[in-house]
């Protein structure tokens, strides 16, 4: 029998110090709670938590170390009806596990009902079908560890799997594909350094678990929105092995990223559980507390409210669900060093009571925590409840998917007719969304694709989703994917269309990387990655979602594409900008000549009309202007037209008004960008020698040489130099300037 001491009730959870392992665990509704020890071999032994402080059971033992396994019984009522549900017959995860071992060998004895009979009471025990708990040694070597605190505006975002990301990996030895050590391996990131990546967004390593109807499938939860414990990092990932090395590796993993200059960003799932819903399995936060933990139906305590389409909702606004939230948040960024999360389903996190509510608790208290506060915070901004759609209301310390981003770049690109000033909108930053709350561009987190989702090279390859492999005959994932496959669906030998697939691809990388805001890549759309047209491939542990890195070979060109974009937007702040335009002159102009004005103030754009300010007659000094293809500056009548699908911007890098971090005023290279979603090419003019004297082609997208084949050959041209190219892309002032079908252009002004 080991030995007891009374313990804390704080910090929760298993807590190593050196000797022994305090143990605490919430539960209000319990009238008793056994801690359970087990073995190598399994054997089970029972501890009672004799002292309670606020509903905290707790314990110290002294001979409890590292790789202890254990698990809690909670006894008290079982009572659904009242919104109850303790069955000391099932063994149960601590919430604040800081590492798991094992996986669930799904039972009907883990259910807390027997198959068949939802209001009986099963009593078989769930021990030896059920994952452990490990208590952790906190311990370890940061070596200096120095978080990179890359700037909203310089980041570029890179969505991962960890285990898709590396599973196919050459490069890689055989064990560290598809783990922690693998993502952080240098063969990795020499590639992220390649591509000019600054983040690397993991999805769901929270331990989670796989589906039983899933696995009775043969599939898999691959993409982990099924957490368990949201402390642990997920063992299906270790290299090491389980028994808690999980944690040594992940903390490894972030210490080589950040030596890189990478950061880590968690996409984390605290909205609902892996329990599901009044059928699902009794695993960890049912059988502790069940109504503080969750919603519950206010008529009928039996059932769960679902905001997330999963069976369950967190009831948030309860004190332990809150604490539990924060103490995971502060333990990622302080233990786990963490740069920042990405929080699904995040409008679900705002419901206290039924409507989303952006002064909710949980906003209140990430706002006033030192810690959390302070590191990178990225919202889905919705989820699927009524009111749920919340893009643009999110508080201001918050950065958001921009899914209106995702869905007007989609669109114009495949030739709908929505206009161009919403699209004009999302490539400056989406003021319309973010500026009146205070926010900057960079609250906005650009993407056109996710996990969730088609892959680029899917998404101008088909029309529709080809989901045969789920097992739902089809029926599962979206239908609305704003996809266009170019004239064939799927595979195609026609040299014509692979071209137009590769023009569309680079279109909307173009589109996304030079944005206003921060642009976020899906691993694999750099090298052309496909699904086959999956596009809700949650359930595919297979080829289907594992990056195939000969990809990256086949698709040399465009991989260096999107690494020389990439550079494009890193060696220019005018593409990056940290605060919103104005369409004003820049301050310290005055007009053509570059004298200085008489004030340090900028007049608002209805005083610039009236003012006998020169810089107010000459549109070459405003920081932004939007031209027509003739190169004058458009009216609100080239605004209002509807079938509009071409479109020209300059962007004047004298002077930006856009201070960096010293507070000094930055000069950059100013640039023309054309646009044309249309069929056929288009003849702009480029605009008058106030706006520059001639132009240096950097980027062209559908850059053609003669004959189709040798253009599916030829690679976008994206130059450095200043020298006139031999073909003559240099543009003078004034001079026609043709844009093909389906391209962007885009110009440096040569000084």
């Amino acid at each position: 029998m080991s030995q007891v001491w009374p313990g804390h009730p704080y910090p929760l959870g298993a807590t190593y110090d050196g000797t022994g392992t305090n143990f605490a665990i919430f539960s209000e509704v319990a009238r008793k709670v056994m801690l359970c020890l087990f073995d190598d071999a399994g054997h089970e032994e029972q501890i009672e938590l004799r002292e309670v402080d606020a509903f905290v059971w707790h314990a110290y033992l002294p001979s409890v170390g590292p790789g202890q396994r254990y698990g809690y019984r909670v006894h008290g009522t079982y009572d659904p009806a009242s919104g109850h549900r303790c069955n000391p017959a099932k063994l149960l995860l601590d919430p604040y596990a800081k590492a798991v071992d094992g996986e669930i060998a799904w039972d009907q004895a883990v259910f807390p009902y027997t198959f068949g009979d939802p209001d009986s009471v099963n009593d078989a025990d769930s021990g030896s079908h059920m994952m452990k708990s490990v208590v952790i040694s906190p311990f370890f070597d940061w070596n200096g560890d120095r978080p990179p605190r890359t700037p909203y505006n310089e980041s570029v975002i890179y969505e991962a799997h960890v285990r898709g990301l590396t599973k196919n990996h050459p490069g890689l030895p055989e064990e560290y594909r598809g783990t922690y050590a693998g993502i952080a391996h240098p063969v990795m990131i020499e590639h992220y350094r390649k591509i000019g990546i600054t983040a690397i967004e993991l999805l769901p390593v929270h331990q989670f678990v796989h589906d039983e109807h899933l696995v009775r499938q043969g599939l898999r939860n691959y993409w982990g929105y099924n957490s368990v414990a949201f402390l642990a990092p997920h063992n299906g990932y270790s290299a090491s092995g389980g028994h808690g090395r999980q944690v040594q590796e992940f903390k490894g993993m972030v210490r080589n990223l950040h030596e890189a200059g990478i950061e880590v960003i968690l996409d984390v799932v605290y909205n609902h559980t892996a329990e599901g819903n009044h059928m699902g399995p009794m695993l960890c936060f049912r059988g502790i507390d069940n109504a503080a933990y969750y919603r519950l139906v206010d008529d009928d305590p039996r059932y769960y409210m679902d905001y997330t389409g999963t069976g369950n909702s967190m009831r948030v606004r309860h004190p332990h669900v809150l604490q539990l939230i924060m103490d995971s948040l502060r333990y990622w960024v302080t233990e786990m060093h963490v740069d920042g999360f990405r929080f699904d389903l995040a409008a679900t996190l705002a419901r206290e009571f039924y409507d989303v509510d952006r002064l909710s608790s949980f906003f209140d208290l990430v706002q006033q925590d030192p810690v959390v506060s302070q590191v990178k915070l990225i919202a889905e901004p919705w989820d699927l409840g009524e009111g749920g759609y919340q893009v643009g209301n999110f508080p201001p310390l918050w950065t958001e998917w921009n899914g209106k981003y995702r869905d007007t770049v989609r669109d114009f690109w495949r030739g709908q007719d929505h206009g161009i000033a919403e699209f004009a909108s999302r490539l400056t930053g989406s003021s319309d969304l973010y500026e009146n709350s205070g926010r900057r561009p960079w609250a906005s987190i650009n993407f056109i694709t996710a996990h969730d989702g088609f892959t680029l090279h899917d998404l101008v390859s088909y029309n529709d989703k080809h989901n045969e492999a789920n097992g739902e005959d089809n029926r599962d994932g979206s239908d609305d994917n704003r996809s266009w496959n170019c004239g064939v669906e799927g595979p195609t030998d026609d040299p014509a269309i692979a071209h137009l697939r590769a023009a569309q691809t680079r279109n909307l990388l173009t589109t996304l990387l030079l944005s206003q805001g921060v642009p976020m890549l899906v691993a694999g759309d750099e090298m052309g990655r496909t699904q086959g047209g999956n596009n809700n491939a949650y359930c595919q542990d297979t080829p289907i979602s594992w990056l195939d890195w000969s990809d990256a070979e086949r698709n040399a060109d465009l991989v260096e594409f999107v690494s020389q974009v990439c550079r494009l937007r890193r060696n220019h702040p005018i593409f990056r900008r940290r605060k919103f335009f104005e369409g004003d002159a820049p301050r310290g102009q005055s007009g053509p000549t570059g004298s200085q004005a008489s004030t340090a103030t900028r007049p608002s754009p209805a005083a610039a009309a009236s003012s006998e300010d020169p810089a107010a007659q000459d549109p070459a000094t405003k920081d932004i202007v939007w031209l027509r293809p003739d190169g004058t500056e458009m009216t609100d009548v080239d605004w209002e037209s509807g079938t509009a699908r071409t479109l020209g911007v300059y962007l004047n890098g004298d002077g930006i008004l856009d201070p960096d971090a010293l507070g000094q005023e930055i000069k950059d290279d100013s640039f023309l960008l054309y646009f044309n979603a249309h069929h056929e090419p288009v003849s702009f003019r480029a605009p008058a020698a106030n706006f520059g004297g001639s132009w240096e082609t950097v980027v062209d997208t559908r850059r053609s040489v003669t004959g189709v084949d040798a253009a599916l050959e030829a690679t976008s041209v994206v130059t450095t130099a200043f020298e006139p190219t031999d073909d003559g892309r240099l543009v003078k002032a004034g001079d026609p300037l043709e844009i093909d079908a389906r391209s962007t252009v885009v110009l440096r002004r040569v000084p």
